[in-house]
């Protein structure tokens, strides 16, 4: 292989990735200089020009003609005289040689090393215009196509032919892909395992669904309102509290859009994702309460110190404040930063019930608890419901749920 073909066939490359040219020139030259580096020991006095239009490479040895019993005549940059009078007869001490280098003095071998050495760092450039290329999208959305399902991760494929990966942990728990299906999903980070550009995506990220939003409503893309922060239950239910600055917009029904067509956009996107927009304010109170919807609150009293606060509500809105699966009191806590505690509103007819702490003494404390941090705070709220009810909305197992009831109806029967 000559250096015509090598340059023209790495510069078809470097213009094919978007190579600039002069990044495209100095690792043509870093590679012809290593090659005179290992047959002459230094590239020191050697010029060497490329045209990588034209596939055009010149390489000069550079050397000071001193006389044949100089002490100099050794040195690298010295030629001497009857040397230098062999290319040029008549050559004078003290002048420049200008000795033109072909590519076949290195030798075929050298040559052979130079191609390999020069896919190497087309490999390597490849790698490193990959990564930069993604580090730069990282928290933007993608599109790509699904083309290997695996146990714990999906492959992609982006459409310049890039492996992108979609690992198990981000994607949503009702997606459900086939080969061929286009993905849309945010750039979560880029990561170098080996040397090899790893581009992880992820569908779960708060992040992705601020992206949507952006994609579905002017007003956020423009910057009018404001996301103010995200907490999603991947697949289950989202809580986004949003702001405007300009008293002519409403933030919530903007992101809403007219019978809910821009938010309907995003739910489809998130696999019918229950998301509830709300209007951020800085009265705390008023931000429980409106993080806790659909649920009415009574009353709510604040601990800023342990970070607590207690709700109180009507029976009928306790199981609305916690939500299937109590999804909507933990993205309420996440979503406030304080940890929320339900309690029954008791009402005239209910003077008769008990608080569960009267049962310290029979029901272990962590037990409570955990009852009370599914609104369960009295003895009736408790026996209301089946034992696959508690099952279903505790932790806690049926021999202990069997306990809890036998020591609250013993209590009544009393």
């Amino acid at each position: 292989m000559d250096a015509k073909i090598l340059i023209e066939s790495f510069a078809e490359f470097a213009r094919s990735k978007n190579v600039d040219r002069p990044t495209m020139i100095r690792i043509l030259e870093d590679v012809f200089r290593a090659m005179i580096r290992k047959k002459f020991e230094t590239d020191e006095n050697f010029d060497v020009t490329i045209n990588a239009d034209k596939g055009d490479l010149e390489i000069f040895r550079i050397r000071e003609i001193v006389d044949d019993n100089s002490e100099d005549i050794w040195d690298f940059d010295k030629i001497s005289l009857s040397d230098a009078r062999k290319i040029e007869p008549d050559f004078e001490i003290g002048e420049e040689v200008y000795e033109k280098i072909e590519l076949e003095e290195f030798g075929r071998r050298a040559v052979q090393m130079a191609r390999q050495t020069l896919i190497q760092r087309i490999k390597d450039l490849e790698k490193d215009i990959l990564y930069n290329k993604y580090e730069e999208q990282v928290g933007e959305i993608v599109s790509a196509e699904v083309y290997q399902i695996l146990g714990r991760e999906i492959l992609l494929m982006d459409g310049e032919g890039n492996e992108l990966i979609l690992p198990k942990g981000e994607q949503i728990p009702k997606d459900r892909f086939r080969k061929g299906d286009s993905v849309k999903a945010i750039v979560h980070r880029v990561d170098m395992m080996n040397g090899n550009p790893k581009i992880i995506l992820s569908r779960t990220s708060p992040v992705f669904l601020e992206r949507l939003f952006e994609n579905e409503v002017p007003e956020v893309y423009d910057g009018l309102i404001t996301i103010v922060k995200i907490v999603r239950e991947p697949g289950e239910r989202a809580k986004v509290a949003v702001e405007s600055y300009d008293d002519r917009i409403d933030p919530v029904g903007a992101c809403v859009g007219m019978k809910g067509s821009r938010i309907h956009a995003v739910v489809r996107e998130l696999q019918n994702e229950n998301i509830d927009v709300i209007n951020y304010t800085d009265n705390l109170e008023l931000y429980v309460t409106r993080a806790l919807s659909p649920a009415k609150v009574s009353s709510i009293t604040v601990n800023k110190e342990s970070k607590r606060i207690s709700v109180f509500l009507k029976p009928d809105q306790v199981s609305l404040a916690i939500g299937k699966g109590g999804f909507n009191i933990k993205l309420a806590s996440k979503l406030v930063e304080y940890e929320i505690d339900v309690f029954r509103e008791l009402n005239e007819y209910e003077e008769e019930d008990v608080d569960l702490v009267e049962f310290g003494d029979e029901i272990e404390s962590w037990i409570i608890e955990e009852l009370k941090k599914t609104g369960l705070d009295t003895a009736k709220s408790v026996l209301t419901l089946s034992k696959e009810d508690l099952l279903r909305r505790t932790e806690l197992e049926e021999e202990t749920i069997d306990e809890i009831f036998r020591i609250l109806r013993q209590e009544f029967e009393q």
